[in-house]
């Protein structure tokens, strides 16, 4: 094995760590649509990284944190998100599979319909997770509505921990250097894949909200010191201290596992042209990739994330930003429970078109 991928998989072996998901996720070229686009296209399926067949790749994350959690000799998990989230939900089947209690604090960007409760939140449901939803207070924002989750997650846990309880804090998309760690290791399975393959890919397409998985990637990026340009499509506002953030959070990782490089913004490319009108809010263009994607090649992808990622890098490659004969890796992070969630976040999908 290569010096330096045994350097990192040494780094990523000294921390605690549950094994929770199936890696690793497959790498496979989609033909089809590599002939119709005119480029060697890619997907890295963390769709598939388990432990369900629901959410996505956030399992990745999960198996540090409540690795940490377990050491910790924790017994009760909270995490945030919205009503739908996928990494709520996932980290709910995690905290089940190991003995531990899972809390809930979800704000409602679209507002369940109790009498016909769908997609992540019936599993949740199913889960017997603890859940807790929030609502927007009239001329509040997202992030504040957010950060009364956090308020009354904190609030809650210290009302456990009085009663004897250890609590773990999961925070939003387990965007912590814990858990990034995991797409550190996400990576380095991704470039010996590649090596496999024989391939060096120019670019690596994913999408990005909190940051976790971003930041994850573009450290590993770093450490491996691989030529691919990753590019975040953002699927939500994000404002222009965003990036400096993800820089920092990568940095923390990379401290975490004991190395001294260090990220700056610059590092990260994220395109913010394609979220409108806003989180869990469809838009056209993803509407398009996602029926592109389902009757080219049979795969499918979601509204919320990885359908308005897929418009982004359709867009790169048809406006030439990535040039003909590219060699394009598309990181699939999973979510298509969304296509089973409220008509609001689904928009025309389920029409004929």
């Amino acid at each position: 094995m290569n010096e330096r991928y045994e350097a990192v998989w040494a780094m990523l072996a000294a921390q605690p760590r549950e094994t929770l998901g199936f890696f690793p996720t497959p790498l496979t070229r989609l033909d089809r649509l590599s002939a119709q686009l005119g480029v060697n296209l890619y997907v890295k399926r963390d769709d598939f990284s388990g432990m369900s067949l629901f959410g996505g790749n956030k399992i990745r994350k999960l198996e540090y944190l409540l690795g940490d959690a377990v050491a910790k000799g924790c017994d009760t998990v909270f995490t945030y998100g919205a009503t739908q989230s996928n990494h709520a939900m996932q980290t709910v089947t995690a905290c089940r599979r190991l003995g531990l209690t899972p809390i809930l604090y979800l704000n409602a960007y679209v507002q369940p319909d109790e009498n016909d409760v769908r997609s992540n939140m019936l599993l949740d449901r199913i889960l017997g997770a603890e859940m807790h939803i929030v609502e927007s207070l009239p001329g509040e924002t997202e992030a504040q509505t957010e950060a009364r989750c956090f308020a009354m997650g904190r609030e809650h846990a210290a009302r456990l921990e009085a009663e004897g309880h250890r609590c773990y804090d999961v925070p939003m998309g387990g965007a912590s250097p814990v858990g990034s760690c995991g797409f550190i290791g996400g990576y380095l399975e991704f470039v010996q894949q590649c090596d496999d393959l024989g391939i060096d890919p120019d670019f690596v397409y994913t999408a990005t909200g909190t940051g976790g998985t971003l930041a994850g990637l573009t450290a590993g990026h770093r450490l491996l010191a691989k030529r691919a340009r990753i590019t975040a499509i953002a699927v939500s506002p994000k404002d222009a201290g965003y990036e400096a953030r993800c820089a920092a959070l990568g940095t923390q990782a990379l401290r975490q596992l004991g190395s001294a490089e260090t990220l700056e913004a610059a590092d990260f490319a994220v395109d913010r042209g394609y979220f409108a009108p806003g989180y869990e809010q469809p838009n056209a263009a993803a509407t398009e990739a996602i029926r592109l994607l389902a009757r080219t090649e049979g795969l499918l992808v979601d509204p919320v994330y990885t359908g308005k990622a897929f418009a982004g890098l359709l867009d790169h490659v048809r406006t030439g930003k990535v040039p003909q004969g590219s060699t394009v890796v598309f990181w699939h992070t999973g979510g298509a429970t969304a296509l089973f969630a409220e008509k609001e976040i689904l928009g025309d999908l389920s029409q004929e078109d």
